[in-house]
């Protein structure tokens, strides 16, 4: 059986912050005899309405691997930490050891981003070999 818990932090903990809190749940999971299969940082995205007056939030991925006494541990360290904002925590019967949509999406994003550039310096170096212009 799996556990798959969502949580959105609030915006104003930075993200090293965030990444220690992350450390600090699965401790607390791994303490109630549970273990995470799967983490993923899905970074700070906008939320689909304010809470707190706040509109953005980072968000927080883990798949568990464990009884619902290790679920019920993270619950209960989410409920008391003002940190975090929102938390969803689902049973699921299957587990995608497949990187989620919106990691899959970023890391494209940074794979262009990271490609561009070398092509536009490649372009340039050769437009000015080209006109004769030196650097």
């Amino acid at each position: 059986m799996y556990y798959e818990t969502t949580f959105i932090v609030n915006p104003d903990v930075s993200q090293d912050n965030t990444h220690k809190l992350t450390d600090q749940l699965v401790e607390r999971i791994e303490k109630a005899g549970g273990r995470v299969i799967k983490r993923e940082y899905w970074g700070s995205r906008a939320m689909a309405y304010s809470i707190n007056k706040r509109k953005r939030g980072h968000y927080v991925f883990l798949v568990t691997d464990g009884g619902a006494e290790a679920v019920s541990a993270l619950e209960a360290a989410i409920r008391l930490d003002e940190r975090i904002v929102r938390f969803l925590s689902v049973r699921s019967e299957t587990f995608d050891d497949k990187p989620s949509p919106l990691v899959r999406r970023r890391e494209k994003k940074e794979e262009e981003s990271s490609e561009a550039p070398a092509e536009g310096a490649t372009a340039a170096a050769d437009a000015s070999e080209s006109t004769g212009a030196s650097a």
